[in-house]
This record gives structure tokens, C-alpha cells and sequence, in this order.
């Protein structure tokens, strides 16, 4: 259940039983370290309090600037941002696992994650190379480890009170199924790639029987011409409510139930996105029923996401 004093401060309950995590979330993934700290900053003012970053994106120290910088503006505390960061693919080896968190928390100057996302299901060959390529330039993957060997040693951090919550990121049912069924801490939360061309119906039932959250990347198609931003129906919608088609497509995810991460790069977008509200129910239900589908990032399909260019 869906638990808010306004709609765009939906918060979450998480199946931990001691949080829950704001609907409306902030992605971190900007390549520029000076605008990826005051974009941050901007969220927060904006009042966005989830904040979900990676040690993949290499800009950890520059988002931890970004939301002092905030904090201090708003005067809101520490405890009022939900942070999330996710473990890259060279270190699902259990032994690398810890490590690799330790050091994405001091990046950030923070003294726990709320949430600690495997950031693929694929191990990749182990070391300080993100992209580990062959000779032929294919992806060196390390065989010898399991999602589930991974998510043991994630579910270490938990019993040592360092991440309130774990889960996973880019995985497809077929994917989740085995871990929610072995795991002795269950996922809280599942981070994948969502929008009314991809709906994620399936998943999206199963999660919310199990009380796992949905987190939605790239909720505006990631902004792709043409694409959801330009669908007809979103349009539509958008100018009966006096709306944007953003800020349409970002309030059909909150309400089926979905967390998202948006990432506005100034004041006035992190604003706009911000202030959404519910669809009416005809509306919502026009959305529902767009038949056209598209995926945008393949990273379900190979473990190296689309929207992060090679080398970076």
C-alpha cells in the first residue's frame, strides 16, 4: 500500500520493516562532475529526498557534495535522504563485495546506504578494469561466481548494520526467482528499466506480492525522440491536465505502484518533475493500454548499460 500526505511525497514501505523509500527518486548517472553536484544540490531543494547512485557511474564524491550542499540549503537532515548505490560487476566475488561498499559509503560521507543494489546479475572478470574486454573487444565475464554467491555477502553488510536494505538491479523474473526463493534476507527492492512501452507487468504483479519495490529507470523512455515523451496518448493526457508529457508519464509510474529515478540537470526541471499529481482514472487507464513496446537499454542482456558510454 502506497502510504502519502501528497502525491509527489509518496514514500514506500519497504519489506525490511524499518523504512520506507520515497516514490520520487533522483539517478545520479551525469558524466559531468560540476553539473552532477549542482543538479544534486537542485533535487534536493526541489524535494527530492532518494537518491540512487553506483560506483559504475564514478561520481560518488561529486553526489555526496551535491547533497551537503543541499542539506545545508534546506536544512533537512541526513536521515530525510534515502541513498542507494549499487555493486559494480568486477566485484560479485563475496570477497570483493565488502570492499567494494566500504568504499562506495566513504565516497559518499555517509555512515549507512539505505539500499545496496547488485547493479547487473553478471559477474565480470575481477579487478579495477569497469569494462574488462578481450582481444575482440567482448565483455570478459567471470564464470566462476553466481548472482547468489554475491548476494550472500551482500546480505553480510545487512547483519552488520551498514545498508539497511539490499536487492537488485537489471534482472529479469526468470532472474529474480532463484535469489528471492534462496535468499535469507530478501530482496527489498528491484531496479529495472520501466515505462508505458515497457511495463514490466509480470514483474511488477510478482513484486508486489512479495513486497518487494519496483524501481523505474528511465520512466521518460529516457528521453528518446520518438519515444513515450511524443506517444499520442501522453500528449493527450498531458494537455487535458495542463501538464508536460514528463511530468504525465512520471505520475503513471508512482501511481501503479512503482518507485523512479528522474534525472533533471537544472532548477527548473528537478521542479517541474517534481510536481506531479494523480492521474485521473480514465487517464491512467489510457496509458495502461498503449500497446507499443520498446526496450532502450540492453544491459539485461549482456550486464554493460547502454546509457554509459565506453571508457567513462
Amino acid at each position: 500500500m502506497i502510504e502519502a500526505t501528497a502525491f509527489q511525497n509518496t514514500r514506500i514501505p519497504l519489506n525490511n520493516g524499518i523504512g520506507h523509500i520515497p516514490a520520487l527518486g533522483f539517478g545520479t548517472l551525469i558524466p559531468d562532475p560540476a553539473t552532477t553536484i549542482t543538479a544534486t544540490r537542485e533535487a534536493v531543494k526541489a524535494g527530492f529526498r532518494h537518491f540512487d547512485c553506483a560506483e559504475r557511474y564514478r561520481n560518488e564524491p561529486e553526489v555526496a557534495q551535491g547533497l551537503q550542499m543541499g542539506i545545508t540549503a534546506t536544512g533537512i537532515k541526513r536521515e530525510d535522504i534515502f541513498v542507494t548505490t549499487k555493486l559494480w560487476n568486477t566485484n560479485h566475488r563475496p570477497e570483493r563485495v565488502g570492499p567494494a561498499f566500504e568504499a562506495s559509503r566513504a565516497r559518499l560521507k555517509v555512515d549507512y546506504v539505505d539500499l545496496y543494489l547488485s547493479h547487473t546479475p553478471f559477474a565480470f572478470q575481477p579487478g579495477d578494469e569497469q569494462d574488462p574486454r578481450d582481444e575482440k573487444g567482448d565483455i570478459i565475464y567471470d564464470h566462476g561466481i553466481t548472482l547468489l554467491d554475491t548476494w550472500r555477502a551482500m546480505e553480510s553488510l545487512v547483519d552488520q548494520g551498514k545498508c539497511h536494505a539490499i536487492g537488485l538491479s537489471d534482472v529479469s523474473l526468470k532472474e529474480l526467482l532463484p535469489v528471492y526463493e534462496s535468499a535469507r534476507i530478501k530482496p527489498a527492492a528491484v531496479q529495472v528499466e520501466s515505462h508505458p512501452y515497457l511495463p514490466e507487468t509480470k514483474l511488477l504483479k510478482y513484486c508486489n506480492e512479495k513486497g518487494i519495490v519496483l524501481l523505474a529507470f528511465a520512466p521518460l523512455g529516457h528521453g528518446i525522440r520518438p519515444g513515450p515523451l511524443e506517444d499520442a496518448v501522453i500528449l493527450a493526457v498531458a494537455e487535458r491536465m495542463g501538464k508536460t508529457p514528463a511530468q504525465v508519464l512520471l505520475a503513471w509510474a508512482v501511481q501503479r505502484g512503482t518507485a523512479l529515478l528522474t534525472t533533471p540537470k537544472t532548477a527548473a526541471r528537478a521542479q517541474e518533475n517534481f510536481d506531479i499529481s494523480a492521474l485521473p482514472q480514465d487517464a491512467f487507464d489510457q496509458i495502461n493500454s498503449i500497446q507499443t513496446r520498446e526496450r532502450y537499454n540492453a544491459v539485461v542482456k549482456t550486464g554493460s548499460p547502454g546509457f554509459i558510454p565506453r571508457g567513462h
